[in-house]
């Protein structure tokens, strides 16, 4: 199927990843999961999420266009461990021209509680300038079709949160 004549009906809302593993090597010396290894869990998920947007790895190869994240709130609300099977949603909250806003959860696969979040911000780059550009039409109306379809979800607990010390603002 061509990214023109996808509608917002072919990609889920929210998008729900594959399963993933806890991998041995990713456990600190608390005995969970290191916090780095939850962004390596959220950006497999966002690959995922590119390919069937089409802004995936044959995208860069082709277009010479990616996507780099300028900014990310990553929020860690429950431990998980090693083996722990796990999935993340992904729901597009906004896109401009030039960006993406989106919102991932991190689940634990077999008992269905919360983990972690990931509340990003992507631009869309001309990796030969090493510029922001703007998304060509094709990739635009498949994002309005997803976003048309991710506006009917709730918006997710902690969009929008910023750190702060508890009762100062």
């Amino acid at each position: 199927m061509s990214v023109t004549s996808a509608s917002a009906l072919d990609f889920p809302a929210p998008f729900v990843s594959s399963i993933m593993r806890v991998d041995p090597q990713w456990i600190d010396y608390n005995g969970h999961l290191n916090m780095a290894y939850y962004n390596v869990l959220f950006d497999r998920a966002v690959d995922e999420v590119y390919e069937q947007i089409g802004i995936g790895l044959d995208y860069l190869k082709t277009t010479n266009h990616s996507t780099f994240t300028a900014e990310a709130h990553v929020r860690y609300l429950r431990e998980i461990h090693e083996g722990d099977p796990v999935r993340v949603t992904f729901q597009v909250l906004d896109f401009d021209a030039k960006r993406i806003h989106y919102f991932e959860q991190l689940f634990h696969a077999d008992e269905g509680f919360l983990s972690a979040t990931s509340e990003n911000m992507t631009l869309h780059v001309d990796m030969g300038a090493k510029k922001v550009a703007p998304f060509p039409a094709e990739i635009t109306q498949r994002l309005a079709a997803i976003k048309a379809a991710h506006t009917a979800l709730p918006a997710p607990n902690g969009v929008g949160r910023r750190i702060a010390m508890p009762n100062k603002g």
